[in-house]
């Protein structure tokens, strides 16, 4: 008996479940996109694969490229243990600086070079578990009430784990528009990335920001030693959840970091994760974030073509990133423009990072 021919082989099959997906008549199953993983760059159907991620992208969301930026309001010195972070319980990194929570006016010295690279959003990023009910949490909503009266970019945070609703509820009023928190990777594989907390505690903080009415960034990181499976699984969970905007990270193998041995995810590979993402999530806002610049070399300008339609410009947590100007070149190239270009763009809330009009931040 033959076997069925793969769809990712056959650039007919691709084409017209693209069109099917930008006609909203249908959406691409676990199955499908397994298939598609194992697309082979260069070929007839890779270029099909390519073509119908745009087509995706454009259908739903545009070409208009969302872009935000993130500072470390609190570096270093972190109780948990993520294998992927410098920052981690135990990370044997010292080559960034460590912190205790910046003040105001360097919060408001990150929103103006943010709005000078063409940043609608500025995420706080804090480096512990997260946010608990007392002084705690008062400071966060004093520092997140100035920084929303600033006025240069709109204000986002990523404040790990909520203790609570109440807390959730606190900092939407205090002036965060989105909050970022990551799911990381699929149910069945976080274990093996994180034991200080459990992938059903980021699930449940993830429910506590949708009832508060703030905006949900929320994606992860590729290549953390997952299975394609996996991989497939992740997509599955994050388009149950339904974010607003969905980073994809890809993961930078820090030496003295648990993952810091683990080879880097080959370029192709990269891509064609990114764009499998687009097939599973037609109507999401998807950003290349973190770690790119590490994977994909000089081949970074390529994302454009995988259907993202959002780019996290200037430096991350603890590395750096690429000069803004080269994404407003790259976006050019591939018929995409800045936000920060298209003046009938509004910097408000239903144009922030909770609608399809706005940007995310990374974790």
């Amino acid at each position: 008996m033959i076997a069925p021919r793969s769809i990712a082989s056959d650039p007919v099959a691709i084409t017209a479940l693209a069109e099917a997906i930008a006609r909203g008549e249908r959406e691409c199953t676990a199955a499908e996109a397994r298939e598609l993983l194992d697309l082979v760059p260069g070929t007839p159907a890779a270029e099909a694969f390519f073509a119908g991620a745009q087509k995706i992208r454009d259908a739903f969301v545009g070409k208009v490229l969302k872009v935000c930026s993130v500072v470390n309001v609190k570096a270093g010195n972190c109780s948990e243990n993520c294998s992927y972070c410098s920052q981690a319980a135990g990370a044997e990194v010292v080559d960034y600086a460590k912190t205790k929570w910046i003040g105001d006016q360097n919060i408001a010295k990150a929103a103006e070079t943010a709005a000078q690279n063409g940043a609608k959003a500025l995420g706080l990023v804090a480096a512990w578990k997260g946010v608990k009910e007392g002084p705690m949490l008062d400071m966060v909503c004093d520092a997140i009430e100035e920084f929303s009266q600033n006025g240069k970019v709109r204000p986002d945070v990523n404040l790990g784990i909520l203790e609570s609703q109440h807390c959730a509820d606190r900092i939407k009023q205090a002036g965060a528009k989105v909050y970022g928190h990551n799911l990381e990777t699929a149910a069945s594989h976080f274990d093996n990335i994180c034991t200080t907390h459990s992938w059903e505690e980021r699930m449940k903080t993830i429910q506590y920001i949708k009832k508060s009415g703030m905006g949900l960034c929320s994606g992860g990181i590729v290549g953390m030693g997952e299975t394609k499976e996996q991989r497939v699984e992740f997509m599955e969970q994050i388009r149950f959840i339904e974010p607003d905007m969905v980073p994809i990270n890809f993961l930078n193998p820090i030496p003295g970091t648990k993952l810091g041995d683990i080879g880097k995810l080959d370029a192709d590979e990269a891509l064609i994760t990114m764009a499998v993402f687009r097939y599973m999530l037609p109507d999401r806002n998807l950003m290349t974030a973190g770690g790119k610049e590490v994977v994909l070399g000089d081949r970074v300008g390529e994302v454009f073509k995988t259907g993202i339609n959002a780019v996290m410009v200037g430096n991350y947590l603890t590395t750096l990133g690429t000069d803004p100007q080269f994404w407003r070149d790259a976006a050019r190239q591939h018929g995409l423009v800045m936000a920060a270009e298209v003046t009938e763009i509004e910097d408000q809330a239903g144009s922030g990072c909770g609608s399809k009009a706005g940007c995310g931040c990374d974790d």
